[in-house]
């Protein structure tokens, strides 16, 4: 019976990340199965990497998370120069990543009475899959290596992987990639070894990083570090991981390397996304604007010129994603290498840049970007509006890209109440509010920089804001709530679902209509307890595992609570945040891409969605958004204001707040024992505050 081919589940696995490179192992340290790699460039390089001694229980005993992707792994050599039931001989493992570079330092320790004498043999094995053959289960056929001085080494095409280590072995197998050290460690002893796998090109450089995307020089971060310190408390670390987590997600534009932007996550996505890379930057724009300006700027250079079906190309349109090679996913989809499939990344863009313009990207970086901004305004109008009815919708019409291009991007997350599927093309709701929050702040841009189409651009928004309230709204035995989506025939698609909390804040919604909206996030069925459900508890599709049909994203979540705070609503935002930062703790303030919709009255803690990639970037840079809508926090660089509450919840007292700045200009932020806000802000700055 051939075998089943599923994707790897990766919610035990642990995780380096040096972007464009990543290690993924066991618990132990052991790369052997599944997801299991060293990858650089969405190739696996090596596939397997053990080391232990033959006929003796390696068991593990402690894993440690260093700065910069370095993992220590510890393990217990049982039985092995024992004297008594204590373990006497450990075998430390300790991992560092490097873009195209792994090393592994290798220490046995003999504590106990006897001599221990053993052979440690180190097995390797390499296959070069590409990224979607790992990602549907299917497993490479290991290359046979080629023996080389202290080492081994493997080619696949104009692709080598060379695997040195120091001192040299006693023993070498090329044919089963086996090297071998005899070792006779008296008590008190140690010995050690070093490792190194290097990812080559033919002509000796660096196996190429993928078609965009370079790494970032090591320790740089566009942002400032954050700091939430005084009384113990989750979300301190919950920033304090992110940020590292971030810094190993950093990937440089190859076309000018001083621009910076965010893979969007480890393991199946280290590599560009216009929605995730700009959500992300977005997300981080109160620690600075370098990174939020390289995103827009990487971006730009690759924004639609012509009309390409074959990769859903229009002028003025964001790209979806880059990859080195098409992409087969496992609904039978092939994606080409450089593909423009998203409804929502272009009016994102354009959010992105009014939104550094305010916390106080330099004008003149600002004004570079219009004429893409403009390009950008004129796809929304020319070509995202298919059928002419004043909504953006999407269509697949390659017939073999991604069936939904809105966040929610699996084929079945746009669904009725009762379950059915929605037919494209589909208007989402979150799109129309992307587009109208761009169009608006287009706008006010257009009109600072002296530019024309102000005017036009505010009458374009209120007139999708009434087309919207006309079309989008619907009634239950609970009252009135904005569907989903429109389908192809127009129909209210009726679940209630986490897509609601993406409208808040964008101006698309009266007061009275986000209140509506927020009573509907958080009801029971809505409201997880760790996090907002991708869809209603209620509705007949729910799976609290479903990718996005019940399962909790942070990022989305965090969305929904910085709406909220927007919007004045703090009472409903409150809640939702503390679900992320109780969440975030459990799990060991790395929170992943997803997990799964459950409720914390039955589980005390979030169960994991098992293929979900930890670290993403959205899901990390939530941290800060979160941070920002507890404080209420918003800026205006060019008239000299800041706005802040002058309160935070139970909870949030005694802290001090760094790494936050605007215009380039640090701004101090503590909490006294009541939870009072006091903000000192750069001189010249009006600060306004709200309750």
């Amino acid at each position: 019976m051939p075998a089943i081919e599923l994707q790897p589940f990766l919610h035990d696995t642990r995780l380096s990340v040096a972007a464009p490179s990543f290690c993924a192992s066991r618990p132990d340290g052991r790369i052997a199965e599944g997801a299991d790699g060293f990858y650089h460039g969405d190739r696996r390089i090596l596939s397997r990497l053990e080391v232990g001694v033959a006929g003796i229980p390696n068991t593990p005993v402690a894993t440690a998370r260093g700065a910069d992707g370095n993992t220590v792994f510890v393990t217990v050599l049982r039985g092995l120069a024992e004297r008594t039931a204590d373990p006497a001989t450990t075998l430390e493992r300790r991992r560092e990543l490097h873009p195209g570079r792994l090393v592994e330092r290798y220490t046995v320790r003999n504590a106990g009475d006897l001599t221990a004498r053993l052979r440690l043999d180190l097995r390797a094995e390499s296959d070069f899959a590409a990224m979607d053959t790992v990602k549907a289960g299917r497993t490479g056929t290991p290359l046979r290596p080629e023996a080389q001085r202290a080492g081994l080494r493997w080619s696949h095409g104009p692709l080598t992987a060379a695997l040195t280590v120091t001192p040299e072995p006693d023993h070498l197998d090329a044919a089963t990639g086996t090297l071998g050290f005899e070792l006779a460690l008296a008590s008190g002893e140690s010995w050690q070894a070093v490792l190194e796998c290097t990812a080559e090109h033919r002509d000796g450089d660096l196996f190429p990083a993928p078609a965009v995307g370079t790494a970032a020089e090591p320790g740089a971060a566009p942002w400032n570090t954050p700091e939430v310190t005084g009384r113990e408390h989750h979300l301190a670390h919950w920033i304090a991981r992110s940020h590292q987590d971030l810094r190993g997600l950093l990937l440089t534009d190859p076309l000018r390397p001083a621009d910076t932007f965010l893979a969007a996550g480890a393991p199946w996505f280290l590599t560009l996304f216009g929605r995730d890379a700009l959500w992300a930057a977005r997300m981080m724009l109160p620690l600075g604007t370098g990174l939020a300006a390289g995103t827009l700027r990487t971006l730009a250079r690759r924004q639609g010129r012509g009309v390409d079906p074959a990769i859903e190309e229009q002028p003025g349109k964001i790209l979806h994603e880059v990859r080195r090679d098409e992409q087969h996913l496992d609904t039978g989809s092939r994606l080409p290498p450089c593909y423009y499939g998203t409804a929502d990344a272009t009016p994102l863009w354009l959010t992105l840049l009014h939104d550094a313009w305010r916390w106080g990207l330099p004008e003149h970086e600002v004004e570079e970007l219009l004429p893409n901004a403009e390009a950008a305004l004129g796809w929304l109008e020319r070509y995202a509006d298919a059928d002419g009815d004043g909504f953006l919708e999407y269509v697949d019409s390659t017939g073999r890209g991604l069936s939904n291009q809105g966040w929610k991007d699996s084929s079945d997350s746009i669904r009725f109440r009762d379950g059915r599927i929605a037919d494209a093309p589909i208007a989402l709701s979150e799109v129309q509010a992307y587009a109208h929050e761009a169009a608006v702040k287009a706008a006010a841009l257009l009109e600072a920089f002296g530019r024309p189409g102000a005017d036009h651009w505010r009458q374009w928004a209120e007139r999708l804001r009434e087309r919207f309230r006309e079309s989008f709204w619907t009634e239950d035995e609970h009252g009135r709530y904005p569907v989903v989506a429109l389908d192809r025939d127009k129909h209210p698609v009726d679940s209630i679902a986490s897509n609601l909390g993406h409208l808040l804040g964008t101006g698309l919604l009266d007061a009275e209509e986000s209140a509506l909206v927020a009573r509907r996030l958080t009801a029971p069925g809505m409201d997880s307890g760790f996090g907002l459900r991708t869809l209603d508890a209620d509705a007949a599709g729910f799976n609290p595992l479903g990718y996005h049909t019940g399962s909790v994203w942070p990022h989305d979540t965090a969305i929904a609570v910085h709406g909220l705070a927007r919007e004045g609503l703090h009472g409903a935002a409150a809640p939702l945040a503390a679900g992320l930062v109780r969440a975030a703790a459990a799990f060991d303030h790395r929170l992943p891409e997803l997990y799964a919709g459950y409720p914390r009255a039955r589980y005390a803690r979030p169960v994991p969605y098992p293929a979900s990639c930890r670290p993403q970037a959205w899901a990390a840079a939530s941290a800060v958004l979160v941070l920002q809508a507890l404080l209420g926090l918003e800026a205006d660089a060019p008239n000299r204001r800041l706005r802040v509450r002058t309160q935070l919840p139970v909870g949030y007292e005694s802290l001090r707040i760094g790494g936050l700045t605007v215009a380039g200009l640090p701004i101090g932020v503590e909490t006294d024992h009541t939870g009072a806000v006091h903000l000192r802000a750069p001189r010249g700055f009006t600060v306004t505050t709200v309750r």
